[in-house]
């Protein structure tokens, strides 16, 4: 990618720079492996023929008598990853693990403390002869036991219709696993995080947290203690510390207190659910609304979206102030919700995004956008708008152009608008490889000409996370198309909103387009939006 830095600090004239990035369909230098003995300084030739055509494949970890060596082996497209034991010497190769899904593998390691991982864990046991490994093969994120001799499954460890979301410690004398999952109880939020312990054979599944809420544990280092924080957007942390044995309380450490907040105007977001596509998925999202809300009232809605696979993204624990809050005290309900192809859910509803981002869970927001109208007279469904950042820029625009009955106006931030112009890692893990017409279909520039309703484009000049060139297309096609819109481009900027002057230009975006009130003149007044009113 090539940049001009237009306007640097440090000289009058611009700056030119490069950066090699791959993007989907690039022809990549894989390493391969090779094996040489030391004694003889000759090359001990591998099979292959398990191992074509790869994306990526990991560093060697040797068996400690040194009579072979593992790697694991991520092929182009990701839907085939395996664990590869290598004999050192004669070279034959065989998979312990294949996985190979019919849409993506999520080969980024699982972190269960983030609603942003993937699902990826290996722990091997007394070198090799036994295995703990995670997979979605029965339609949910489970643990389960190899036999790293014959390469077969002993057993499912984890079973049942919630997720395993990280992996804490891995005891082998023991036999036992701690780990955290989310939507093991039925009416409660499926994305809190809980923490259990199990045995290696399935047995004694332990729920080491209690409270109905999303939990942050940090363990002592012989495990027998545990700190827990907990909370919920509407409910304060709590600090305990447990004993992990039987998970009992040793004592209440802290216990936050909000009771002061709403005597200064604040008001805790709101959890809704509502039914998604289908009609029976239960689709969560929240509901903020400004300080001096009115019932009688109507408010314009504006979605903050983040639609992105890797993740969920609709927040779970407690926050005195959020983003959105800002929006919502000009006159606004801003809602922020979870659709199908976001992850933490069943393995069919994070498949949604498979060769599908263009998706971005509009089936699902839009009649939850429904049902929340139905239930409350204040939530005008005729004046929806929607804006996100980065692959929030691309779905925010895709809402406009793929849904302009709905929504009227967008703020499009840093948007990867066409997958085969962004990084290479993101997008061939959802979009597939090699590139087809999928990726036509998906994407903002090829659609730019079905723009109906009030668009404002952002993007920095030295974004090297999605190439800006990725707006400028966009752009160049509306152009194309006699389309009106607006379009903030910053000198200088990375990747991102465009900081203070960008969210205030959002601000005013919305003010004008779905309040329709025309905000101040600001440069008239001599005031900087950043001045007190």
């Amino acid at each position: 990618m090539h940049y001009i830095e237009s306007s640097p600090e440090d000289q009058l004239q611009p700056k030119s720079s490069s950066l090699v990035y791959a993007k989907p369909g690039d022809v990549l230098d894989v390493n391969q492996p090779a094996i040489f003995r030391v004694d003889t300084k000759e090359q001990v030739i591998l099979d292959t023929a398990l191992f074509p055509n790869a994306y990526s494949m990991s560093e060697f970890v040797w068996r400690q008598d040194g009579h072979a060596l593992t790697f694991e082996y991520n092929q182009r497209g990701h839907q085939v990853y395996r664990v590869i034991e290598a004999d050192a010497a004669t070279g034959k190769t065989r998979a312990v693990i294949s996985e190979e899904p019919k849409t993506f593998f999520n080969y980024r390691p699982a972190n269960g403390n983030l609603a942003d991982s993937g699902k990826k864990f290996r722990h091997d046991i007394d070198e090799g002869r036994e295995i703990i490994w995670m997979s979605e093969r029965d339609g949910w994120n489970h643990l389960y036991l190899y036999d790293g001799v014959t390469g077969k499954v002993k057993h499912q460890i984890t079973k049942g219709d919630w997720v395993v979301r990280g992996v804490v410690k891995v005891d082998d004398e023991a036999r036992q696993i701690w780990f955290s999952a989310s939507g093991m109880y039925p009416g409660q939020d499926p994305y809190f995080l809980n923490y259990y312990r199990i045995n290696f054979d399935g047995s004694g599944l332990t729920r080491l947290t209690e409270a109905d809420a999303n939990h942050a544990v940090a363990f002592s280092f012989d495990m027998r203690y545990f700190v827990d924080t907990y909370s919920r957007v509407d409910e304060a942390p709590v600090l305990e510390l447990r004993r992990a044995g039987d998970h009992s309380l040793v004592a209440e450490i802290e216990h936050g207190d909000i009771s002061a907040l709403p005597g200064g105007g604040w008001r805790a977001p709101e959890v809704f659910v509502a039914k998604g596509r289908d009609g029976k998925t239960d689709i969560w999202g929240v509901i903020v609304k400004p300080s001096n809300f009115d019932p009688s009232k109507k408010y314009p809605v504006v979605e903050n979206i983040y639609a992105g696979p890797q993740g969920s993204f609709v927040p779970k624990s407690f926050a005195a102030y959020n983003p959105m809050m800002a929006q919502a005290e000009l006159g606004f309900i801003v809602v922020q919700i979870d659709g199908m192809g976001t992850s933490n859910r069943s393995k069919a509803f994070h498949d949604v995004a498979w060769q599908n981002l263009g998706d971005a869970g509009f089936p699902d927001r839009i009649p939850w956008h429904k049902a929340a109208a139905a239930k409350y007279p204040w939530y005008d469904i005729t004046r929806v708008g929607i804006y996100g950042t980065s692959a929030g820029g691309q779905s925010s625009l895709g809402g406009m152009l793929f849904h302009p009955e709905f929504y009227k106006a967008a703020v499009s931030a840093s948007g990867c608008h066409d997958n085969r112009m962004d990084k290479i890692w993101w997008n061939e893990q959802w979009m597939g490889w090699p590139i087809g017409p999928q990726y036509s279909a998906s994407s903002n520039v090829d659609h730019a000409s079905r723009l109906q309703g009030d668009l404002l484009l952002v993007v920095g000049e030295m974004d090297n996370n999605v190439d800006p060139s990725s707006t400028m297309q966009v752009v160049n096609q509306l152009i194309k198309h006699d389309r009106d819109f607006d379009l903030l481009y910053i000198p200088g900027a990375g990747h991102g909103s465009g900081g203070a002057y960008g969210e205030h230009k959002r601000f005013d975006f919305f003010v004008r387009h779905l309040l329709g009130v025309e905000p101040p003149k600001w440069n008239a007044a001599g005031l900087s939006r950043t001045d007190e009113p």
